[in-house]
């Protein structure tokens, strides 16, 4: 390590929410100059104790010092000025914002006369976006961009205020491989400048690559913190679940059963083109592909999100119309989207409203709300699911991610759905909670229902699915059989290196 100067520290940090003590007594420390990768389970206190540090959340009790000093951070504006800046595993961003508003969103630039510059604001967005070789317009509106591209942002604006410590949680849950490759080199950067990084990921890969130090939170506890090289897999994931867990999950056989959806030549003008695939009752199917290859887009407009040009939609082998969201759910099919937190989810909500809240007709009748029957179907579905709560009127935003995740599959179960869209259904979850996705996914198809695994971890897709279908810059380039599943074969056809025989 290039330094053992100690920049930032916390002592004996406690904070506690209402039925959950989130933090008790941390004690953590990060080198000038070193990446510290903190590892745990969702709800295991790592972002809680970085929102306590960015000054979001004002601890209960311990200290927070920089070069050996105890500050006081009672808001992100101070963080900054202090030398911290953080990148959020949720994207918090306003879609009707513009590129260049949202990188200096609470930093403008003043003129001589105090009104904001924006042809300062302008020139400094270009120049930001040159020297990272990302090719947006500074005029571009978020809700135009993709979650890679808005993530891609966050990391770049968390890197522009040069600060000597920087917290990323999470920050390559929305990007793709080349741009990972692209962050790790600019960290690495950051490292010789002297820069301290605190790291947050559940990727075991990332975390060997990247990190000087580990340390593991369990339950709102540091259970260890080692240097790098004192650790291996096996152990990290042992310390963050309390157990043994198996490196793979194991997939079951289930039956087959009638073919359920059916989509012949669906095109979506500018964004996908005769895209053709079918799934059956108990069926697991994936789509694979690089970010931009139309995935997404196929699934939105599957979902009635988004309206398609040409092509055919058949469930149950008869021909429907999807217009709109209404009709889709009508017609039994409902969709978990990748960004969770602006179409899955009403954050300051309680965990009731957010699973009744696309069946509200089965508890509104005769006039009147019956709670009673409302109350008895949330607390069925959520236990169903295995969602950890303090109670069922928490705000659902307070919940870690990967409980956030399991009350948005509750709120479609009460549904009754046939067909299930999951599109990144285990972004930003660590290694417990996938494993819990992964059995809920094996319980739904054993109970007859078919499912659509959008994925881009390839061995995900491998590990849960029937068949694969491969996209390329809007079709499908190969159809995969589970005996013919390999992470080359499925990259060639993501990267259109060879397209299989008969298909378009």
């Amino acid at each position: 390590m290039m330094n053992q100067e100690i920049k930032l520290s916390v002592s004996n940090i406690e904070k506690s929410f209402p039925g959950v003590k989130a933090l008790d007594r941390i004690n953590f420390s990060v080198k000038k100059g070193t990446v510290h990768v903190l590892c745990g389970e969702n709800g295991a206190g790592k972002s809680t104790l970085m929102k306590v540090i960015n000054g979001i959340y004002k601890p209960d009790s311990g200290q927070i010092l920089i070069d050996g000093k105890v500050v006081e951070i009672n808001s992100p504006i101070q963080a900054r000025s202090l030398g911290i800046s953080m990148i959020f595993q949720e994207l918090n961003y306003i879609p009707e914002m513009t590129i260049e508003e949202s990188l200096f969103v609470g930093n403008w630039p003043k003129d001589k006369f105090g009104k904001v510059d924006w042809q300062e604001i302008r020139k400094q967005t270009v120049e930001l976006l040159e020297s990272e070789k990302l090719s947006y317009r500074p005029d571009t509106k978020l809700k135009d961009l993709t979650v890679s591209d808005i993530q891609m942002l966050e990391i770049l604006k968390a890197i522009s205020y040069n600060s000597d410590i920087i917290i990323m949680d999470e920050p390559t849950s929305a990007i793709t491989q080349k741009e990972v490759a692209v962050l790790f080199k600019k960290i690495n950067e950051l490292r010789e400048r002297g820069t301290s990084i605190i790291y947050i990921s559940h990727k075991m890969d990332e975390i060997f690559r990247i990190a000087d130090e580990i340390t593991v939170f369990r339950d709102g506890c540091v259970v260890d913190s080692r240097p790098k090289d004192e650790y291996d897999m096996e152990t990290v994931i042992t310390q963050m679940v309390g157990r043994k867990l198996e490196s793979v999950f194991q997939k079951e056989d289930i039956a087959i059963g009638e073919k359920m959806l059916e989509v012949k030549g669906l095109t979506g003008e500018g964004k996908f083109k005769d895209v053709s695939f079918d799934v059956s009752a108990g069926e697991i199917i994936g789509f694979a592909g690089l970010m931009g290859a139309g995935r997404t887009e196929v699934m939105r407009a599957l979902f009635g999100l988004d309206p398609y040009q040409a092509g055919e939609i058949f469930i149950r082998n008869k021909k429907i119309n999807i217009k709109n969201v209404k009709s889709s759910i009508d017609k039994k099919m409902v969709m978990l989207s990748e960004d969770r937190r602006r179409f899955g989810i009403i954050p300051i909500r309680s965990v009731r409203e957010n699973v009744s809240l696309s069946s509200m007709k089965k508890f509104i009748y005769g006039g009147r709300l019956h709670a009673e029957q409302e109350n008895k179907t949330v607390a069925d579905f959520c236990k169903k699911m295995n969602v950890k709560t303090p109670n069922y009127e928490t705000a659902i935003m307070s919940l870690s991610g990967g409980n956030q995740q399991k009350v948005v599959l509750a709120k479609w179960m009460v549904t009754d759905p046939d067909i299930l869209i999951m599109d990144e259904p285990t972004r930003g979850i660590d290694v417990g909670a996938k494993h819990e996705i992964y059995k809920l996914m094996t319980m739904l198809a054993k109970e007859g229902k078919a499912l659509v695994m959008v994925s881009s971890e390839l061995q995900e897709l491998i590990m849960m699915c029937d068949k694969i279908y491969v996209m390329a810059k809007g079709k499908v380039t190969g159809v995969l059989k589970r005996e013919e599943f390999s992470q080359e074969k499925i990259m060639a056809y993501a990267t259109d290196t060879i397209r299989q025989e008969g298909v378009s």
